[in-house]
């Protein structure tokens, strides 16, 4: 069997302001996007990114705050210091965790979490 990843779909609040995160944070270009703000794909390497507007059944009318809880990381690699980048997010007021490896892992990685909440992960090569 021949699988490959090809995309990954986040149902989000407000896609504009995700679109928006993706776009200044990560780089990610735009590839499609509706007019009415409900879905956006973005260009994320071989993979794509899209944000899909939530149905109002699944979101609580008491709280309309954009936090959600999800079991989901995206990771993201890095062609860049991984600490330089993670300073910047920090200073974009993007909540960052510290930077960290574990023995015999060629990687640097970094926790993040977007304006919803959606967990996302730096990793650089070391």
């Amino acid at each position: 069997m021949n699988i490959s990843l090809e995309g990954i779909i986040l149902f989000v609040k407000d896609v504009p302001m995700l679109k928006a995160f993706y776009m200044q944070n990560m780089g990610l270009q735009l590839i499609e996007e509706t007019d009415d703000g409900g879905w956006a794909l973005l260009g994320a390497g071989q993979c794509t990114l899209g944000l899909h507007k939530i149905g109002l059944g699944y979101t609580a009318a008491e709280n309309p705050a954009p936090v959600c809880e999800s079991n989901t990381k995206m990771v993201f690699e890095v062609g860049e210091d991984v600490v330089a980048l993670r300073d910047k997010l920090l200073q974009a007021g993007v909540l960052m965790r510290e930077i960290k490896t574990f023995p015999n892992y060629g990687y640097w990685i970094c926790d993040g979490e977007d304006p919803e909440g959606n967990v996302f992960q730096l990793r650089q090569p070391k």
